[in-house]
């Protein structure tokens, strides 16, 4: 995800807990473009979460309005 304040989408995400112990080795493995940010959930909630370095995102296509991964990755099997 990459942040847009002006044209912000609501999609589906997973919210996973990690025993703090183990926060570090994950991070450590998280390869570029990706890293961890703060995201908002629907609620106001704010929680840590992936998110794209925005250089990665040069010609790659909007999935947004897809509402979320899943839905992205559901769409490219029926084709």
């Amino acid at each position: 995800m990459v942040r847009d304040a002006d044209k912000g989408s609501v999609i589906d995400v997973e919210v996973w807990r990690l025993p703090v112990t183990e926060y570090g080795s994950f991070v450590a493995g998280i390869p570029s473009p990706l890293g961890i940010g703060q995201v908002e959930l629907d609620d106001g909630e704010w929680v840590q979460g992936f998110l794209c370095e925005s250089w990665a995102v040069n010609g790659a296509e909007e999935i947004s309005h897809l509402g979320g991964w899943r839905a992205y990755l559901a769409s490219k099997a029926v084709r």
